[in-house]
């Protein structure tokens, strides 16, 4: 699937049960070996800050070609669906730019992601994407914040395709369903990262390795920058990975 050319935000094995979660991190340096065993431990160490500690918005970016289509249809929390791949837990936390970043309840928050391939539910059958989903959407969900600003959901750890390094797909709405930000959450890379564990298990259907992978600093979206949308992530492959984000919007 080649969509290198495409826009800068385009943008795991079945999991046939959450209770045996998959997940490997992501080597700059060099691709972790296939051989890694489930007791590694991911050793990211990026921020869950959303604004590297200071009260400002997030940074945009585009929903690219493959945004959710009927997101009200998608309230849930669980969107694995039929997908496969190591277990993961995705946390991320809404704050107010406009309350001294107090945390911000009641916001309505969009995610979506690829699989372990690289491909997108909703779409298909085009020079995007070869591989035809559009009846299916797996790895889409909506959820409200709760009173700590806070939405979780339950997925499997993206895998990534050309042009783009791992990432997941964010749009947050005030209550009332105005929208306030699109934007990505990045993921720590490096020798131990869970990006390049994942990837070096095989056993849990991550084939392609991170051979031709692209990594943060060469990605079209987050070239420019990804300090503020650079989350946390934990775990390991045994245990299913968590990760930690805060996002901050002005409402």
């Amino acid at each position: 699937m080649e969509r290198k050319d495409f826009l800068k935000g385009l943008g795991l094995v079945g999991i046939g049960s959450l209770a045996i979660p998959i997940i490997n991190a992501c080597s700059k340096d060099d691709d972790a070996s296939e051989t890694s065993t489930d007791t590694e431990t991911a050793t990211d160490t990026g921020s869950d800050s959303g604004s590297s500690g200071t009260c400002s918005v997030t940074p945009s970016e585009t929903a690219g070609p493959f945004p959710t289509i009927s997101p009200s249809s998608l309230v849930k929390s669980n969107i694995v669906m039929d997908r496969t791949g190591v277990g993961f837990t995705i946390n991320i936390t809404i704050k107010n730019t406009k309350a001294s970043c107090a945390a911000l309840k009641g916001a309505i928050v969009d995610i979506w992601h690829c699989d372990k391939d690289g491909y997108y539910s909703e779409y298909g059958g085009t020079g995007m994407q070869s591989v035809n989903y559009t009846s299916v959407h797996f790895l889409r969900g909506r959820q409200t914040t709760d009173d700590n600003g806070l939405v979780t959901f339950t997925s499997i750890f993206p895998g990534w395709y050309s042009g783009r390094a791992t990432h997941i797909h964010v749009h947050i709405y005030n209550a009332s369903g105005t929208s306030l930000l699109v934007t990505q959450i990045a993921f720590p890379e490096g020798s131990g990262s869970a990006v390049a564990l994942v990837n070096a298990s095989s056993s849990n259907g991550y084939t392609k390795g991170l051979s031709g992978y692209t990594y943060n600093a060469s990605d079209n979206v987050f070239s420019d920058g990804f300090s503020n949308e650079l989350a946390t992530v934990t775990g390991s492959i045994a245990e299913g990975f968590v990760l930690k984000h805060t996002i901050n919007v002005a409402s």
